[in-house]
């Protein structure tokens, strides 16, 4: 596609559980169908609910097919900028940040809470 992504825990749930529209889901067919990213966030976030069975081995399958993006130096100071900043929750400014890092366009439904963060740019599947 040529533009990297980087998805939120939102969007990879409302994927994963068929909530987008046919255009959504189209768009988001061609992110999955190369190596979708996510942060380390969007994994704990993910996994960390108690689902059934099914659900947990579909979030399982989905996390293992992902590249997930861990905690670097750069990283973290560019969390610790935007929370000053913004005053954005850790989650949120981790998962900004990674995607500023990685200069890559953030796929997420939370649109209210990311776009306030100057230089990220980011791309609501309900919307497309």
């Amino acid at each position: 596609m040529g533009k990297q992504y980087l998805i939120d825990s939102n969007s990879v749930i409302d994927y994963l559980s068929g909530k987008l529209h046919v255009n959504g889901m189209t768009f988001m067919n061609q992110i999955i169908n190369e190596i979708p990213t996510i942060s380390v966030i969007t994994k704990i976030e993910v996994l960390g609910y108690k689902t059934t069975n099914e659900a947990t081995q579909l979030l399982e399958s989905f996390i293992q097919d992902s590249i997930v993006v861990g905690l670097s130096e750069e990283i973290v100071d560019k969390t610790i900028e935007i929370r000053k900043m913004y005053n954005t929750k850790i989650p949120d400014s981790v998962i900004a940040a990674t995607a500023l890092v990685y200069n890559s366009i953030l796929i997420t439904r939370n649109l209210k809470d990311f776009q306030i963060i100057k230089g990220l740019e980011c791309i609501n599947p309900h919307a497309i």
